[in-house]
């Protein structure tokens, strides 16, 4: 499930399955330089770039280098390590105070000292009721109150043990007080406070709550070794290094070579490929159909390395569970038995891909591989719609049914983000097939911002979406919880189950490994029984990099990871100090 923070997105980023090429090997043993720009393909503009109310993976990934948080992963290891924390917590043996030291030596990206106060403020920004950051905050119903011990120590108090307390709060976005909150609106408030009634809160905390939701979405500050330095909508975002970040040349803090990121918006992705191999990108992830039938020339080879790799997201169609039409658990399961989910990853992804059954990334000890996944059965689909009251009952060749007293036509639509030609192609590929059976379907193709929007609102009969898996300890209340379906949650669907919630509620609170792992397992055998999505499947990633890029590896934490590429002096293809490009 894709969060913010930048220890959270790396828990939550792309993991591997390729074996890395002599060449990057090589690479990663020279000494890296600064200077040159990375040109990257982006499908759409990012919803929004305020670290907390923002919640899609565009948006994570350009914040990623821009804000920082108290501890992070190491990329190769996956273990916990300091960033801005002196070391990791001291933790009770009670397991319900987390105390962090902050390192003396960060400052943000304005030259402003970072310290305890910036993290308190953070913690209160996050629990705010009134913060559009409701699939954030989930992840910090346990934390009561925190307070500073002195200028660069914090305590945090847990009401209950969360075996992941210590991954999120190390993995909270630290961001600065002072140009978040200019007014301190939130001086006087505790996180205490912040963790009751909403309807007690001072004005000073709806104000505060009113200028964060509005007035950060398109220019972020935090610490980290890039600084924002321009949106233009619909063509580009544009980073660039910070000549004066805190950690340059410091040992165990990430270093950034590269003196400007450019993130380039171009919705086609037939475009995209032609500006790549024009040289107007250096890098893009490539459709299944561009790897395989339209990037093999020697040019291209000689121009780019492709880099091919399992990624823990997966790809689902979700069905409104509040819809008339998909109450019905036996309507939902038909649905999947109607899916043709080999030949999709057959067809559309050209066998670069793997059918899916759940929400567990497949190399994890919670994932149940007992679970029999669900065949193409047409027959087996129209029995499930009879006996859940689906017939033609006119002869107009829909089935319909009587649902409160009215006739209701089997008919709905799918939405889906325009430029994503997989999910069109799955799209089109349903409609065909649920065509045959009686069943009426029309697909609509939105921009990504007005798509969130509808699937935030639940604005949809079903759509077409994706979520990333987390390749350490899963936690899925985010996405599951029925809690979650309100006040434009994760849960989009609206799906509720009591035994679930309590599944997912337990979990939590259980620090024995093998007993959340018998947890999961059940919490995977009812999605299997229900569908509340058709888990459709995951997909193989091919990233296309130009050659010019050294440090190029696929990681434990991600796929690539850009932060780390540099180019050689003589290969530099953009001066710093050319801006007009």
């Amino acid at each position: 499930m894709r969060l913010r923070g930048n220890l959270l997105s790396v828990v939550l980023c792309l993991f591997f399955a390729a074996v890395l090429p002599e060449q990057s090997r090589g690479q990663a043993r020279q000494t890296p330089v600064t200077g040159d720009w990375l040109l990257a393909h982006i499908l759409s503009d990012p919803e929004q770039l305020n670290p907390l109310t923002s919640n899609d993976a565009g948006s994570s990934a350009i914040l990623g280098y821009i804000t920082q948080s108290l501890l992070t992963r190491d990329p190769r290891s996956l273990e916990l390590k300091p960033l801005l924390a002196e070391a990791r917590p001291v933790i009770s043996a009670d397991k319900l105070t987390y105390t962090f030291k902050i390192r003396r030596d960060a400052h943000f990206q304005d030259g402003r000292k970072l310290t305890g106060e910036d993290v308190l403020f953070s913690i209160k920004a996050i629990k705010c009721p009134l913060v559009n950051a409701p699939f954030a905050r989930v992840y910090y119903e346990s934390v009561i109150d925190a307070q500073l011990i002195d200028e660069y120590t914090i305590r945090f108090h847990i009401k209950e043990p969360y075996f992941l307390n210590e991954t999120m709060l190390g993995g909270i976005d630290v961001l600065p007080r002072h140009y978040y909150d200019p007014q301190n609106l939130l001086k006087d408030v505790t996180v205490k406070d912040l963790s009751g009634d909403p309807g007690k809160l001072s004005e000073n905390v709806k104000r505060f709550a009113d200028q964060f939701n509005k007035n950060y979405s398109r220019n972020p500050m935090g610490s980290g070794p890039y600084k924002f330095q321009a949106w233009k909508t619909g063509q580009e975002v544009e980073l660039v290094r910070d000549s004066k970040y805190w950690g340059s040349g410091k040992p165990e803090v990430d270093q950034a070579y590269l003196d400007r990121h450019k993130y380039r918006v171009i919705n086609n992705l037939d475009a995209a490929l032609t500006s790549l191999k024009s040289g107007a990108l250096d890098s893009m992830n490539l459709q299944p159909l561009q790897h395989m039938q339209q990037t093999g020339a020697e040019r291209f080879k000689k121009d780019f390395d492709k880099h091919e790799y399992f990624s823990p997201n997966y790809t689902y169609l979700g069905w409104n569970n509040d819809h008339p039409i998909f109450q019905d658990k036996r309507v939902r399961k038909a649905m999947t038995y109607l899916a043709n989910r080999k030949q999709m990853v057959k067809t559309i992804l050209f066998n670069l891909g793997q059918v899916i059954d759940g929400p567990i990334y497949f190399h994890r000890p919670e994932y149940d591989k007992t679970l029999a996944s669900i065949p193409y059965d047409p027959k087996k689909a129209l029995e499930l719609l009879n006996e859940s009251g689906w017939k033609d009952t006119d002869g107009d060749g829909i089935l319909d049914k009587t649902i409160d007293g009215k006739k209701v036509p089997f008919r709905f639509e799918i939405k889906f983000n325009s430029g994503n030609a997989t999910r069109k192609s799955v799209a089109l590929t349903m409609q065909d097939e649920l065509k045959k059976h009686g069943i009426a379907v029309t697909v609509r193709e939105l921009d990504w911002t007005v798509f969130l929007s509808d699937v935030k609102e639940r604005k949809f009969d079903a759509m077409i979406l994706g979520w990333q898996m987390s390749v350490t300890e899963p936690d899925a209340y985010q996405v599951w919880h029925s809690s979650q379906a309100a006040n434009k949650g994760s849960n989009h669907i609206a799906y509720k189950s009591p035994r679930v919630d309590k599944i997912l509620e337990d979990y939590r609170r259980e620090f024995d490994a093998k007993k959340r792992v018998d947890l999961y397992r059940e919490f995977q055998r009812i999605l299997h029984d229900e569908q509340p999505y058709t888990f459709l499947f995951t997909p193989k990633s091919i990233s296309a990099v130009s050659r010019r890029f050294r440090g190029v590896e696929v990681l434990p934490i991600g796929g690539l990871r850009p932060l780390d590429w540099w180019v050689p002096a003589g290969s530099q293809k953009y001066s710093s100090k050319n801006t007009s490009n």
